[in-house]
């Protein structure tokens, strides 16, 4: 039985084809005939700037919200400022994504300052189960940060980083250290890293499909002969 050739060597490769040929919709529809049906975040994530894509390898990170108090603690943690973040941040890697989990609602967990040096690491971006702030300046760094909305209330004395690279679920959807995440505007999903290959490859088939049953509407095929003929819709 002949091995099918590989579609690409390594990330590089597989992230220039997710660049030029893919998109959101297509990815998650190819996953749904897989069985992969539950593997979108809730849609309550939205990129900070609309024209940035999410596209890298997930590096969980967990938050906690402190209330701090005068009494002693029995946790070393609690006395660092903001806990492991500054040493969650150091650790990114190119290609990884900052995805963090844990918090309420109360305070931001992303801003200017971390996207920077996110940047500066060449990480591919933030993903936060809460809010960022200063995001004009996120904006200006073309720095891919999504997030569930805006709010400036630091963190500093709300809450802390208590683990990373460990998993995370965001709404139901497990994701570890090295997960795949391809987001834009109108979503983002999780892609497991056991159906990586096969999902791109279906992908692809499905997105230049597209193409040729677009070509054939505007030639004057009917919606039904359309999916008669390609299977595509």
């Amino acid at each position: 039985m002949t091995t099918p050739k590989r579609l690409y060597a390594d990330d590089t490769e597989m992230y220039r084809l997710f660049e030029k040929e893919l998109f959101v919709a297509v990815v998650g529809d190819v996953m749904d005939t897989l069985g992969l049906r539950h593997q979108f975040l809730p849609p309550v994530f939205k990129p900070v700037d609309e024209e940035t894509r999410l596209l890298g390898r997930a590096m969980p990170v967990l938050e906690s919200d402190i209330f701090p108090s005068d009494q002693p603690t029995r946790n070393p943690l609690m006395t660092k400022p903001f806990g492991l973040m500054f040493e969650a941040l150091d650790d990114l890697k190119p290609g990884e994504i900052y995805v963090a989990s844990g918090a309420s609602p109360r305070y931001a967990l992303w801003g200017e300052l971390m996207s920077t040096r996110a940047k500066i690491l060449g990480a591919h971006g933030a993903l936060v189960d809460g809010f960022a702030r200063d995001t004009d300046g996120i904006k200006a760094l073309d720095f891919p940060c999504f997030c569930t909305g805006y709010y400036a209330q630091d963190q500093g004395v709300r809450g802390k980083v208590v683990d990373y690279r460990c998993a995370l679920e965001i709404g139901g959807v497990r994701i570890e250290t090295g997960t795949l995440l391809f987001g834009d505007k109108e979503g983002v999903l999780v892609i497991p890293r056991q159906a990586e290959e096969e999902v791109v490859r279906l992908a692809l088939e499905k997105a230049r499909g597209e193409k040729l049953v677009a070509e054939a509407i505007r030639g004057g095929l009917s919606a039904v002969e359309a999916y008669r003929t390609f299977g595509i819709m």
